[in-house]
């Protein structure tokens, strides 16, 4: 899951979850009260508007009590002079938070509460009262309490008052316990959420992260042997794969630059071997003119030549080097152009005839591509390509009767040249590897067949810059074929 869609789903969950559950906490504890309140005072018909209203509630709470003293004072006035029937009412009252004060003329003559002398002042005169039950006069200031009136007439023809005074500071309990624990769940409520979505938000996070914290402690310590797991698709887990395939393609850099090392180890190995055979031979001859051992012009004739050829394979091996050098780091200067194949390749055989004869070797060139075919090619490099194998082939012949062979064919959009010799061939688990810069098939070195091992790297490289491909077949104790393809040079008509 996204990261975003997290964000958003965090943000709904934290504003609608808390909402609703808090509606249902408020319904299922208002029910609640509701039920107590009734079974407790006596009442019916308690809604969220009177419990939202302290004074309706006071006011609902000692309905009873206030239509039991109407009742009285219309049947029965002399019991407000019965001290035992006003404390009964008065106890009735003290269960309802409230209390009971009668008042004869202008005097008190009964009062529920110790603490009721400062709301005799405040009581409302004789007649001054609403006659709804639900009704009553609230005395704010310090005293605040809500004052319900009953007035009577006293055996002797005197006005008479009964007040219920119920103390509003103090709602019933009920009423504070629905408010207190409907505060208390919904704080608990916001908290649970919350920390659920901390944790699911967490774990989304903290988890990947921790698993790419190891992976990075183990690319410090060197360690790239290792996979880091992705079991999500959102932005953390896109990271933990880039950094996946960070490590893989360190790993693989780093393996191949370990393989490059160990091949330019190997290129120096070769490469001193290579130069101290001529150059031990070229300080032999020398040797042999100084001291007089050439004592005779035909002797230093063919010591010189010797000399001569020893430096030549000297000369190759360094222009050999140098030339893969340039190539590996991109900067051989290739001089494109458009090449008919048939004049091309007729010139190449006929310096490849000349060079060959001389060694002894037999030629033959077949072009079997009809027309005026054309490539867009290096002349140069191309040359050096098939001079490259042609002498790679040389150097691994090992029949009496030595043969190469040069064929151009028309294969579609390419031209396809094979190279094909007589020579040892090459084994079937060789094969893939030739074209491996510094591989050599040759593991003896010995002078006759020794080389650095880049040749057909380097005919690859040139192969591939012109937008072809190289690739050999071969056969052991029969000979080896090396293919590889150029495509054709196409005009563009112009637009008409």
């Amino acid at each position: 899951m996204k990261l975003r869609t997290r964000l958003v789903i965090a943000f709904i969950t934290v504003t609608i979850l808390p909402l609703m559950l808090s509606v249902a906490v408020i319904c299922m504890f208002s029910q609640m009260q509701f039920r107590t309140i009734e079974r407790n005072y006596g009442i019916t018909g308690t809604t969220y508007e009177i419990l939202a209203n302290p004074m309706r509630m006071l006011s609902k709470v000692t309905e009873a009590s206030y239509q039991h003293l109407t009742i009285t004072s219309n049947r029965a006035p002399e019991k407000f002079e019965d001290i035992t029937y006003l404390d009964e009412m008065n106890h009735e009252l003290r269960s309802l938070n409230s209390y009971l004060i009668v008042r004869k003329g202008e005097e008190i003559v009964y009062s529920g509460s110790d603490a009721a002398s400062g709301v005799y002042a405040e009581l409302p005169e004789y007649g001054n009262y609403d006659s709804s039950s639900e009704s009553g006069v609230y005395i704010g200031g310090e005293l605040q309490v809500l004052v319900k009136q009953v007035d009577f007439y006293t055996a002797d023809n005197l006005q008479g008052s009964a007040f219920i005074v119920t103390d509003v500071s103090q709602a019933i309990p009920e009423v504070s316990k629905f408010f207190t624990d409907t505060l208390i769940s919904i704080v608990l409520i916001l908290i649970v959420t919350a920390a659920i979505l901390i944790v699911w938000i967490y774990r989304g996070v903290a988890i990947p992260l921790g698993r790419m914290k190891i992976a990075t402690q183990n690319i410090k310590d060197g360690n790239l042997d290792f996979e880091l797991e992705v079991e999500t698709d959102d932005e953390i887990g896109q990271l933990c794969r880039d950094f996946e395939e960070m490590r893989m393609r360190l790993r693989d850099m780093i393996s191949e630059k370990i393989e490059y090392d160990k091949r330019s180890k190997e290129l120096i190995s070769n490469i001193s071997h290579d130069l101290k055979t001529p150059i031990t031979a070229i300080k032999g001859y020398v040797e042999g003119i100084m001291d007089g051992v050439a004592d005779t012009p035909e002797k230093m004739e063919r010591y010189i030549k010797t000399i001569y050829n020893k430096a030549n394979e000297m000369d190759t091996l360094i222009n050999e080097l140098t030339l893969y050098s340039k190539i590996d780091s991109n900067r051989i200067p290739y001089n494109f152009d458009t090449i008919s194949v048939n004049a091309y390749f007729d010139d190449c055989a006929e310096d490849l005839q000349m060079d060959l004869s001389a060694q002894g070797i037999a030629f033959r060139y077949v072009n079997y591509v009809e027309g005026d075919v054309k490539i867009i090619a290096d002349a140069e490099q191309l040359k050096r390509v098939v001079n490259n194998i042609i002498s790679n082939s040389v150097k691994y012949m090992d029949k009496p009767q030595k043969q190469i062979n040069l064929r151009v064919k028309d294969v579609g959009d390419f031209i396809q040249v094979e190279i094909e010799d007589n020579g040892k061939g090459i084994g079937a688990k060789e094969l893939p590897n030739i074209f491996e810069r510094f591989y050599r098939t040759d593991a003896s070195r010995n002078s006759s067949t020794g080389g650095s091992g880049i040749g057909l790297s380097i005919v690859k490289k040139i192969i591939e810059e012109h937008g072809g491909k190289i690739w050999a077949t071969s056969k052991e104790g029969t000979g080896t074929i090396m293919y590889f393809v150029i495509r054709k040079y196409q005009e563009v008509p112009a637009n008409e």
